[in-house]
């Protein structure tokens, strides 16, 4: 079986709809296939629609941003009821909050001269929800920056113009609004932290005491070692392993829906009880 749980839609920080996410996962030749956009579960009614419509076995999903040592990292909700009352209502927290952060971000960035920044990057954003990887595109299109990556270097980070710290709940009450949602809790890009091996399995230690149920083993960036190290850390941890290419579709995006290196047989699956 070909199966991708981690992806997004124009309902966060994607590139495309929810239907067409869906209709891609399909002819890249998905079986099983998660939209997991970044603090909204909003995109998954369209999203079901269309994969009733192709056939497509569609995990409801959401990527919700967390703290953990004054870091942020972000845990995954696959399975999860999108009625939920719990998980909405912290959603909710989260949505209100990227809003008062892009207005913070804003006026950073006008700080630095870049004038109209927000309504510059709201004409970009196709839903309400602006993420840091709006302003970013934003800044790139305005010719402020060649790319994405130099300009989460020069604006969007620390104390750089446009930096805005993270304000989301902690870990523990991430997974707690997942579980009451009936979902699983999974951790996603373990290694793309910017944080050492040993900070990385003291993550995974503090979140698997709190109740996380996966780890994400496979994402679209691993390489062969780095699949056999978060395997191994997961069966340390007595966790699930998971598959995501944590697709956006954006412009030189090199990741590709269900195009993922394969899982090592010695894990248990987060799937395996659905």
């Amino acid at each position: 079986m070909k199966i991708d749980l981690h992806c997004h839609s124009y309902y966060s920080d994607g590139v495309l709809s929810p239907s067409e996410v869906v209709l891609l996962a399909k002819k890249e030749g998905c079986d099983v296939f998660a939209l997991t956009d970044h603090d909204t579960t909003d995109g998954l009614i369209e999203a079901q629609q269309q994969a009733d419509k192709s056939g497509l076995s569609l995990v409801h999903g959401v990527e919700i941003s967390a703290m953990w040592s004054n870091m942020t990292v972000h845990i995954l909700g696959l399975g999860v009821d999108i009625n939920n009352e719990i998980l909405q209502m912290g959603l909710k927290q989260h949505q209100e909050f990227r809003q008062l952060r892009a207005e913070k971000m804003a006026r950073g960035l006008g700080g630095a001269g870049v004038f109209g920044a927000l309504e510059k990057t709201q004409a970009i954003a196709k839903k309400s929800m602006i993420t840091r990887t709006h302003f970013a595109q934003m800044l790139v299109q305005e010719g402020v920056c060649k790319d994405m990556k130099s300009v989460f270097k020069r604006f969007l980070t620390g104390k750089k113009p446009g930096g805005v710290g993270g304000k989301w709940a902690e870990y523990d009450e991430v997974i707690s609004w997942i579980h009451a949602a009936g979902g699983k809790a999974v951790l996603a890009h373990p290694l793309r932290y910017r944080m050492t091996n040993t900070k990385v399995k003291r993550l995974l230690n503090h979140l698997s005491g709190a109740g996380l149920d996966g780890v994400e083993v496979v994402t679209g960036s691993s390489s062969s070692d780095e699949i056999t190290l978060v395997s191994q850390w997961a069966k340390e941890f007595g966790l699930s392993a998971s598959v995501g290419s944590d697709y956006h579709g954006w412009s030189g995006q090199r990741v590709r829906i269900g195009h993922l290196q394969d899982m090592p047989s010695a894990n248990e699956t987060v799937w395996r009880d659905w």
